[in-house]
């Protein structure tokens, strides 16, 4: 405690003005219990103050010591010379965040982030290599190098919403940088009415942005350091007969490049053959430059705006190719008589709804065409896939006559091209769960008789299936059950089979597909599955028990396994349905 006879010229005082040490230049006793005192500050100004008694009692005396004495706080001093120090690391080590990151970069990585990016501000780059060759480590690296710079403060990822969580988990685990995914709880719960300005590290769905003007009022209002779009080509315009056709995901892109200082696009197909196309594209990074690019001539240089590197160019630090050829085989196979019967059958019955459709608003038809593709893809993939599709989709729409009032069935489900988009972008579960709802309700019938007919001939169809499954004919899985005995590809020279991963669309043929693959193997332990609507814990569970266990042989996956899951332990791979992308 310091007392008022203290407060003498010359003493060091601490906590008269916050947490800083002054120095009394004149006190001055008025009466028994305050002192008025001169005092300077820690930045030389002088100041004069009345200290009463009872006040005085949190002031703390500083004992004067010889400059260079070393005799301060040493937790204070360590503290601050290693803020000083990271804050200049990037003087000492120019690839600080590679150093202080959980990776093992490769030379195009390095050279994308240090050479090209970093030397470009404010950046405004499309990164446009190719598949597999690490543009979410590449933007990490960027990300992280611009922080320690302290160049970037506020950053917004904006991806497809079946990426949202593997860009969160990738920049947590490699980079240590936590960012907030935006759902719609959190736009609901933010305190100010705006999540944007609350949150400097931001992960959104590109949907989710385009199609809602609430949101994007929002986020109209703030601005960022750094913006990140992935799948960038998603935000495309085209020329059709001399006029531009924008689409909203277009919108959205003019819309953040004029919010953002740092404005990257990443794609791995940023030009589609028409040059018109690709002019409006990179008028998104330079809106300037391109302007009306598509009414001219472009002399097609782009090389301080664009880097593309094809496979083949990416190496490792000893010159070999990156990636190892490539060998792929297509198994053909002929339907059985069976089959080929309930191959046609459910054909004619596609066909005869999708001209019933015809006569439909272009929202209903699209709607009905979308269904009947998905069944027809699930005719293609397995017996029971169609099975199970032709039972739950005949049951639904009785449910539906029983409770029909009218002589007209409501529209119900209605997609426009836009909404076909979503669903293209969404989450393999979200893709899954809304494919089932439209497969199972939405029908081309408008009146209780077409309903009728439809029911009846959902039947039959239900009936062939169930014969062709119960007989056990399913020539596609009898090749693949060779490929899996047979092939000399499965099995290392040592005899021990090989990791092998089979991708399937449709969780009916998964559930198929792992209850044969482990009635063939002897060993229910040997297959593990990841699908769409599985817990992101439980899909690294598996992840990790197909990588390291030696007993855990063939992973069998929907499109679910592809989002944000490395499987790289395995290089050989079967894509049991055809892509109908």
């Amino acid at each position: 405690m310091v007392m008022l006879e203290d407060l003498e010229q010359g003493s060091l005082i601490r906590n008269l003005v916050h947490d800083q040490v002054v120095e009394i230049i004149q006190a001055r006793q008025k009466g028994s219990s305050a002192v008025e005192i001169t005092y300077k500050d820690a930045q030389g100004f002088v100041h004069q103050q009345i200290v009463l008694d009872f006040p005085s009692n949190a002031l703390e005396l500083v004992e004067r010591s010889n400059n260079w004495s070393f005799d301060a706080d040493a937790d204070r001093f360590i503290l601050t010379s290693e803020a000083y120090r990271i804050h200049l690391a990037h003087l000492f080590d120019p690839y600080v965040a590679v150093h202080t990151s959980l990776i093992e970069p490769l030379p195009h990585q390095i050279t994308a982030v240090y050479q090209e990016m970093l030397t470009r501000q404010p950046l405004r780059y499309v990164l446009a290599d190719d598949p597999g060759a690490g543009k979410t480590i590449m933007t990490g690296l960027l990300l992280k190098e611009l922080m320690i710079r302290g160049d970037v403060k506020r950053c917004l990822i904006v991806t497809p919403g079946n990426l949202v969580e593997q860009w969160q988990d990738e920049l947590l685990q490699k980079f240590n940088i936590k960012f907030t995914i935006l759902t719609n709880e959190a736009f609901d719960a933010a305190a100010s009415g705006n999540v944007f300005t609350e949150v400097d590290l931001a992960l959104a769905r590109l949907d989710k942005l385009s199609r809602n003007d609430d949101i994007q009022n929002k986020l109209k209002v703030t601005d960022w350091d750094l913006i990140v779009v992935d799948e960038a080509h998603k935000m495309s315009a085209t020329v059709w007969g001399g006029d531009v056709k924008r689409t909203k995901r277009y919108d959205l892109g003019r819309l953040l490049s004029t919010i953002t200082r740092n404005y990257l696009l990443l794609t791995a197909t940023p030009h589609n053959g028409k040059e018109q196309d690709f002019q409006l594209f990179m008028s998104l990074i330079d809106a300037d430059r391109f302007e009306g690019g598509h009414k001219r001539k472009s002399n097609g240089e782009v090389s301080d705006l664009l880097r593309r590197l094809v496979k083949e160019e990416l190496l490792k630090f000893d010159g070999k190719p990156l990636f190892p050829e490539r060998l792929a085989t297509t198994v053909n196979y002929d339907l059985s008589i069976g089959e080929k019967e309930l191959y046609s059958a459910v054909t004619e019955y596609v066909r005869t709804e999708f001209n019933r459709a015809s006569n439909l608003s272009n929202k209903s038809r699209n709607t009905v065409g979308f269904a009947l593709t998905v069944l027809q893809r699930r005719l293609a993939s397995s017996p029971e896939a169609i099975y199970q599709s032709l039972k739950r989709r005949k049951e639904k729409l009785q449910g539906k006559l029983s409770e029909l009032k009218t002589n007209r069935i409501p529209d119900g489900y209605e997609l426009d091209e836009e909404d076909l988009y979503d669903l293209d972008d969404a989450p393999e579960s979200e893709l899954e769960e809304k494919e089932e709802e439209l497969v199972n309700e939405v029908s081309a019938a408008r009146t209780i008789e077409e309903l009728d007919a439809e029911i009846q001939s959902l039947a039959v169809l239900e009936g062939m299936a169930q014969h062709l499954r119960a007989k056990g004919t399913d020539r596609k899985w009898d090749q693949l059950s060779k490929l899996l005995q047979d092939d000399q590809a499965m099995h290392d020279p040592a005899g021990t089979r090989e990791k092998l991963i089979i991708f399937t669309e449709h969780r009916d043929t998964l559930r198929y597909l792992t209850d044969k693959v482990r009635s063939l193997l002897g060993r229910p332990e040997a297959v593990v599955n990841i699908y769409g609507g599985m817990a992101r814990e439980k899909r690294r569970e598996i992840e990790q028990l197909f990588r390291q266990d030696k007993d855990t042989t063939i992973l069998i996956a929907t499109d679910a396994a592809g989002e944000g899951i490395n499987l790289q332990r395995a290089h050989l791979m079967i894509n049991y349905d055809l892509p109908w992308n």
